[in-house]
This record gives C-alpha cells, structure tokens and sequence, in this order.
C-alpha cells in the first residue's frame, strides 16, 4: 500500500536534458597504443608508491605563518 505521501518528489519528474556543453563535437580522440598505454602503466605504479615531494616554503610564507 503505497500513497503520494511515500513519492520522493525529486524523483516525480523526469531528469533534465544533458547540457549541449557535455557533448564533444568533432574528432574522436585517437586511441592510445601499446607503448603509450605501457608507458602510463609504469607511470601509474611509480606514482602510487612514491611519496609526494613537497615544495619548499618560499620566505613570503614563512613570514605570513608567524
């Protein structure tokens, strides 16, 4: 037994169309090839295992921090 009072009003109306912007005109993007896809691979790995380096603090932020 289901009433209007159970109805999630935001799902009462049909979604609006998708924006013309999400829509690429033009040329398809050429696929990537074996090596491309082997080079982000290894690129992948190396940036998941290395911490991040961090940049120095330039004096203008070492001023402002204190």
């Amino acid at each position: 037994m289901s009433s209007n009072r159970d109805v999630d009003n935001a799902l009462a109306y049909p979604e609006p169309p998708a924006s013309p912007l999400w829509h690429r005109h033009g040329a398809k993007a050429r696929p990537l090839t074996d090596a491309q896809r082997q080079s982000n691979r290894e690129l992948l790995v190396l940036a998941q295992h290395r911490p991040r380096t961090r940049s120095p603090r330039t004096t203008e932020t070492l001023t402002e921090a204190s």
